[in-house]
């Protein structure tokens, strides 16, 4: 994890062309205040700022135009698109940049991190994207934990290097417009409910390279402030759909951890046994993985990962609700919409 840190670069950026930054919202009236005040305080200042209000019920719209950053109100949603892809897209036809950063309204970044970023593109060329430190305030936020670690392992893994469907993380992506045009963008994954794998494997499909970094101190986000049901239907709709564009040795390691993990944390169904000390071993060795993995992937403070067994039931809990959902139901929800498993049609 510590290698798959953002490169720092310490000479000066000297690309031409203007940035274009792009941020969706729907009902992030607690998130999109951060996000912007972060913007206004950076280092190297972007040409142009366009919040795309998705269809908000709370004060999203209000915010943002307080800020005075551009603000846009999507169109209806059409037939054949979700409800990101298609913000998303509208955005970016009302962009003028050279370069083009999509950045998820929960997202917080330190002063330098656009330049550091725009500078890491500009020596590494293609596509990159950030996967964001997670900055937690209440418990059941932390209860994300597990998931967090895995998502990270799974978008910097080095068997995912020449996978030819290889995703990017969709909370902060940069781009030039020249690649994004080449690849179509948005609209040609616009049916798909995740679209930011899929259009990490438009990229490479068109011979443009992904990179995939940690945020660490520069690139950051509070997932779910709004409440544990939306964290709950947010890891819900893709925990099962997500492994799909995965290479089989990451996925191996991802269920062999899983695993290991579980039958660690059964040392208490074993008390009077000769399993109880090396389960309990076990259980003391993955916490201890857990707090050093913790500096990369977020905050949750001492009590989570000491008691890790709390996330690993989350975790569970979510994949049952997900293969549900997906399985049974051939439907996800989220920000109050359902999009159709298989089809991939927009109700």
């Amino acid at each position: 994890m510590k290698r798959k840190t953002v490169p720092i670069h310490w000479e000066p950026y000297k690309e031409k062309g203007k940035l274009s930054i792009i941020i969706p919202a729907r009902n992030e009236e607690e998130n999109i205040a951060h996000l912007l005040d972060s913007l206004h305080a950076q280092t190297y200042h972007p040409y142009e700022i366009i919040v795309v209000n998705d269809g908000s019920s709370d004060q999203t719209k209000a915010v943002a135009e307080s800020y005075g950053v551009k603000v846009i109100d999507c169109p209806k949603l059409p037939q054949g698109w979700t409800g990101k892809t298609w913000a998303v897209w509208n955005g970016f036809l009302r962009s003028t940049g050279e370069l083009i950063a999509f950045l998820d309204a929960d997202i917080r970044l330190a002063p330098q991190a656009l330049e550091i970023l725009l500078k890491a593109r500009q020596k590494s060329g293609g596509v990159l994207s950030i996967v964001p430190y997670h900055f937690t305030k209440k418990l059941y936020e932390r209860l994300a934990l597990v998931f967090n670690i895995l998502g990270v392992f799974a978008f910097t893994s080095p068997f995912e290097i020449k996978n030819p469907r290889k995703g990017l993380y969709g909370s902060c992506i940069l781009t030039t417009r020249e690649d994004y045009e080449k690849v179509k963008g948005h609209d040609s994954i616009k049916s798909e409910i995740l679209d930011d794998l899929n259009l990490g494997a438009r990229f490479i499909e068109e011979g443009i390279a992904v990179h995939n970094y940690i945020g660490g101190d520069l690139v950051a986000f509070r997932m779910y402030p709004q409440g544990i049901k939306s964290e709950f239907q947010g890891f819900g709709k893709g925990a099962v759909l997500s492994t799909t564009s995965l290479r089989a040795p990451t996925l191996l390691f991802v269920v062999l951890w899983i695993l290991g993990l579980v039958v660690s944390e059964s040392f208490l169904f074993f008390l009077e046994t000769s399993f109880f000390l090396p389960l309990f071993i076990g259980y003391l060795l993955y916490m201890l993985q857990i707090v050093y993995f913790v500096k990369f992937v977020g905050r949750f403070g001492f009590i989570m990962p000491i008691f890790h067994i709390l996330s690993t039931l989350f975790f569970l809990i979510v994949i049952l609700y997900s293969v549900y959902q997906v399985v049974f139901l051939k439907e996800v929800t989220w920000k109050g919409r359902t999009v159709e498993v298989g089809r991939k049609r927009q109700l």
